[in-house]
Parts: structure tokens; sequence; C-alpha cells
């Protein structure tokens, strides 16, 4: 009895025991198993809304790339219809898509600056289209100052360049390893989706091994009811939860389309303000064009009708200062032509006529004009260190451009200073100036002591109207115009300038290496004979009575025969009672019909005489086939000038398209 009396002891003392610790402990169990549950459940929603989040940012990407793959494409087109249309319009479009194409790239950098597969590849794709930007923008620099065909051919060539090729090719490697990225990232939502019903399925073995324990201890049934309670409200708050985010993100779709409606409202509105900005522009351009135009036109006509009055008082009494005033009247014309031959240039209109010159002796010839241009308070020097080296430019071209250079130095000094003209030699390697090849080149300086300018407008200076000088005092073409003058002779211009100490310009240029052949070709034209031949009758139709006089005044001096015919229609008629008449001399631009059409209508017996014709603009006689056979002169002329086109047109020397300046 005592024994089992102790086994029952122990029993019951077992039993109290376990009574006493099955709470504590199938609590601890349930604790255990329910944050367990719910660590779970948190991380396997984290790392399904990371997955989710990182599979947006690479649809994304992708999505930045092919719209920067489009907007270059479309720019590439753009920059077609410019080198074939000129149209300005279209190659500032071409710069806005371009810009708009740099900012896509900068948004898809941005996109993919925590992306270290990305990195590499999007900093090639920068450096490719840097050097891609670099190719077309100089292709639209040449469509601006027109030089079509070789804007052509480079464009034609960079459409088969590597850059293309390989800013294509930078483009798919970046949509291929964001696509591999994205199949990793679609298989983390996979996996995160299949951890998340894990943990569902986890729960409900739980939800069993609580019921179990319930059955077991019947004093956990409350615990368990609650806890089970529990989990199915959150459960419903989840779920409603959902709804919610469901409704917001079906909300925040609706808005985003009413915005993209907006978004396009307001550009369609800004491109209207775009077009009227443009046009404003333009105007204000055109003011400023005329109002530089006509400073200069008057100051070269007071130089003329001054020197013609002067000339007028002084040419009896004393006549040898009276050829000195016919002199500066001369001048004065003569800069007045050399002015629409710079606009004529500026337009594309009038080619370039090349030939070696002497920088040295260039400068020597210009002293004068220049100490008179700029004034006498102004200090001029020069440098003279070319030594020899010769240059190939438009000669007339290249003293206007240290013309317009000296003048800008006289503006900037406000005409007190000092100004030193140099010219030098030097030898470049490739690229170290612009896009110089290497090779020896002439350099040619005009510093001054003047204001200086700042960085932005020194950045600016070559942009054409571009000026700082108040209205009617610049036209806003100098710069833009001698720096589409160097690049035509495959130069290159460089400004350095710092505010309140002056600016220095430099010209380089190839040096030219004369051949025995271009040595003995170097006697100026002044200096050429022309044939001399007989007095012969000349038919000069001219519509100005001005213009007729004077033309068939010039013509008796140089011992010519005159018959003078108001209008081309009376040309037949006169030809038909002049049977003599052994030349045509016609202007090109009269009322009714210009000088080839009055040709083309001569009956086809008076075809056969030699055609002089005159005009004022050239811009088309080296294309048009009107002009073909026929020799041209170009006003103003001087008689020098008139006797030898004559001579060419008589003796059948005919050069098309040739045009005759004022010496």
């Amino acid at each position: 009895m005592a024994e089992r009396d102790v086994i029952d002891e122990q029993d019951r003392g077992w039993r109290a025991a376990a009574r006493r610790y099955m709470p504590l402990v199938l609590g601890i169990l349930l604790i255990g198993s329910l944050g367990a549950l719910l660590y779970s459940a948190s991380s396997a929603s984290r790392d399904h809304q990371r997955a989710l989040a990182e599979q947006q940012r690479s649809w994304e990407i992708m999505a930045l790339a092919r719209a920067f793959e489009a907007k270059t494409a479309r720019a590439e087109v753009t920059l077609a219809r410019y080198v074939i249309s000129l149209d300005p319009d279209t190659g500032r479009l071409f710069q806005d898509q371009w810009r708009t194409a740099a900012s896509q790239l900068k948004s898809l950098t941005y996109a993919t600056r925590k992306s270290d597969w990305q990195r590499g590849n999007v900093r090639a794709l920068q450096a490719a289209f840097e050097q891609r930007g670099k190719t077309l923008s100089e292709i639209g620099l040449r469509t601006t100052y027109d030089q079509k065909m070789g804007a052509l051919a480079q464009f034609h060539q960079a459409g088969r360049s590597q850059d293309i090729k390989r800013l294509t090719a930078l483009i798919d490697l970046v949509i291929q390893a964001e696509n591999a990225r994205l199949r990793e990232r679609s298989l983390a939502v996979s996996l995160a989706g299949d951890r998340t019903e894990l943990v569902g399925k986890t729960s409900r073995m739980v939800g069993l091994a609580l019921l179990v324990c319930v059955l077991f201890a019947l004093w956990l049934v409350n615990a368990a009811y609650t806890e089970r309670r529990n989990a199915r409200r959150m459960a419903e708050m989840e779920a409603e939860r959902a709804d919610r985010l469901e409704e917001a993100v079906s909300a925040r779709t609706s808005e985003l389309s009413d915005a993209y409606e907006q978004l396009k409202r307001e550009s369609a509105e800004r491109a209207a303000a775009e077009d009227n900005l443009r046009q404003m522009q333009k105007m204000d351009a055109v003011g400023q064009l005329t109002g530089g135009i006509a400073h200069d036109f008057n100051n070269m006509l007071a130089v003329v009708v001054g020197g013609l009055e002067l000339a007028k008082r002084k040419l009896r009494l004393k006549p040898a200062e009276a050829g000195h005033h016919l002199d500066n009247a001369m001048e004065g014309a003569n800069r007045a032509a050399a002015l629409t031959r710079r606009l004529l240039a500026f337009a594309r209109s009038e080619p370039l006529l090349p030939n070696a010159v002497d920088p040295d002796s260039l400068l020597r010839g210009m002293a004068d004009l220049v100490d008179r241009t700029i004034g006498d308070q102004i200090i001029v020097s020069f440098a003279h260190k070319a030594s020899g080296w010769r240059i190939f430019v438009d000669q007339h071209q290249m003293e206007n451009a240290l013309l317009n250079l000296c003048v800008n130095a006289r503006d900037a000094m406000e005409g007190r200073g000092k100004l030193t003209i140099s010219t030098g030699q030097a030898q470049l390697a490739a690229n170290q100036i612009g896009e110089c090849p290497a090779g020896d080149y002439v350099t040619v300086s005009v510093t001054d002591n003047g204001c200086g300018m700042t960085a932005e407008v020194a950045a600016r200076v070559f942009e054409p109207f571009f000026t700082t000088k108040p209205v009617g005092k610049g036209t806003g073409l100098g710069l833009s115009q001698i720096f589409g003058f160097v690049r035509q002779s495959q130069g290159e211009i460089r400004i350095e300038s710092e505010l309140g100490t002056g600016t220095s310009v430099h010209i380089y240029l190839p040096r030219r290496i004369l051949t025995e052949q271009e040595a003995a070709a170097e006697t100026p034209a002044s200096e050429q004979l022309h044939t001399l031949h007989p007095p012969t009758r000349i038919l000069v139709v001219e519509d100005d009575p001005r213009v007729l006089n004077q033309t068939m005044a010039a013509l008796a001096e140089l011992g010519h025969l005159p018959i003078a015919c108001d209008h081309p229609s009376k040309a037949a008629k006169l030809l038909s009672n002049n049977a003599d008449i052994g030349l045509i001399m016609s202007d090109v631009l009269m009322p009714d019909m210009t000088g080839p059409e009055m040709i083309r209508t001569l009956p086809a017996h008076m075809r056969h005489l030699p055609v002089l014709f005159v005009t004022g603009f050239t811009g088309d006689a080296t294309d048009s086939d009107d002009f073909r056979g026929h020799e041209v002169l170009r006003k103003p002329y001087t008689l020098n000038a008139l006797g030898l086109a004559l001579s060419n047109a008589l003796s059948g020397s005919n050069h098309p398209g040739t045009a005759a300046a004022a010496e």
C-alpha cells in the first residue's frame, strides 16, 4: 500500500507538473509559431513588392532606351530634310529633337544610376551619342553655310559610318542587359509568390496544429479560438487593403490619362507660341540687318558724295587736290561694292575665288586703309612673321575679314587704344586646333586692349545676326561671315578674350606651297593685257536711263560706237536697222523680260552675235544655262574691267559665269 501510495503520489506530481508547465510550453510554442508565421508573411510580402518594383524599373529603362532610339532616328531624318530643303525651321527642329534625345539619354542615365551592370553600357552610349552629335552638327553647319553638296556627301557617309551602328548596338546592348535583368526579376517575383503560397500553406498547418493542441488542451480552446479570430480579421483587413490599393491604382491610372491629355494640349500651345516667337525673332533680325546695312552704306555714300563735291570745287583751281578727292570717292565706291560682295558671300550667292596670297604683303597693302578706317586715336602696329609662307584664300574676302576685325576692335576700344595685327607660322598636330589636320599653318592675329567679352558673349559671337552693338551700328553678319569664310578656306578661328583686358582673334589657314605654274600665274589681274579691238558698234540694252548714259559714255571713252536701247522689246528692231552691230551689251534684270529671255527671243540669224551680260547680282551666273557661252560683267565696274570683258566677248574667249569686280 505504501509503495502504491508513493507511486500514485509521484503520478499526481507528474500530472500536476504537466498541468503547471503545459500552458507555458504551449504558450511558448504558440507565440513562436505565430511570430515565425508573421515574419515569414511580412518578409514574403516585402520581397514580392521589391521584385515588382525592380521589374517595373526594368520596363521603364527599356521604354527610355526605345524612346531615345526613336528620337535620334527622327532627328537624323529631320537633318536629312534640312540638308535637302535648306529650310532654317527644319534645321532648328533638328536641333530641338537632338536636344530632346540628349534629355532622354540623361533620363536613361539617371534611371540606371544604381545599376552597376548598365553603367558601362550607358557611358559608352553617351560617348557614341556625343560623337554622333559632332558629326551631325558638322553636317548642319555645312548646310547652314550653303555647302549643300558637301553636307549631302557627309550625310551619306555618316549614314554608313560605324557611329550609327555603334549607337544602335549600344542601345540594343542596354535593352538586352535589362531584359536579362528582367528575367531575373520575373523569376524573383515568381519565387516571392511561391514563398507567399508556402507561407499560406504553413499557416494552415499551424492552424491545424493549434486545433490539435486545443483538442489536447481544452483550457487553451478560448485562446486558440481568439487567435484564429484575430487571424481571420487580419486576412479580411489585408483583402480590404488590397481592394483599396486596386481602387487607388485605377484612380491613379485615370489621373495619368487626364494629365497626358493636358500635356498634349500644353505641348500644342507651346509649339504655337514657339512659332510666334521665331517669327518675331526673324523680324527683329531683319530690322537689325537693315539698320546695319543702311549705316554702312550711308558712311560709304558720304565718302563718295563728299569726294565728288570737293573735286567739283577744286577741279579748276587745284586739279591735283581734285584728283585726290576723286580717289577718295572711288575708294568709298569700292568699299560699297565690297560690302555687297560680303553680303553675297554670307548668303552663299557668290562663290569664293581663291588664289595664293602672301599674308605679309596683304597686310602691308592694307596699312593705309586700316589707319583711315579706325582713326588716329588708335596706335596700330604690324608684325610680319609669315616669312614667305602663302595661304590659298579669296583675297577680297580676306581683306574684308581683317578690316571687319579691326572695326570690331576699334568699337571695343571706344576709338582709343592699341591694335596689333600680326602674322606667323605654326606647325599643328591633328585636331590640335578644332578639326585642323596636321601640317603647316599661317596664323593671322588681331589683338586689342579694349573692353573684352564675357564667356557667354564669346560663345555666341559667330551666330548670324548676333551683335552687342546698338541698333543701326552693326548687322551681326561680320564674325559669322568671317567664320564661314575661314571654314570654307579649310581653316579655323579662335577667340581669346577677358573682360576688361582685351580680345585676340587668331585665324589659322593652311600653308600653300606654290607650284611652278602657280608662281608663273601670280601676275595681278590688273596687269594682264587684253587684246585691243577696232571700234565696234555695240547695242546697249539698259532700262535705267542714268546707267544707260554712263555706259554709253564709258564705251565711247574706250573708242567703241554704242547704240542705246532703253527696253528689251526694242532690241530686235534696232538690230534689224543696224546690220553692222558687232556685240550686244545687256542688263540682266529689266521690266517685262530679262536679258537672257531677250536673247532667246531674237531671230535665229541674230543669235550669232557675241553677248556681254551686266548684272549687280551674280548668284545664279555660275549655275544657270542662260549665261553659258557668254561673258558676264558685275556692277560696279571700272573702265579697265569693262575693256577686259569687251575684249573677251569680242575675241570669243568667254568664261561662263565670270564676274569682274571694281578694282
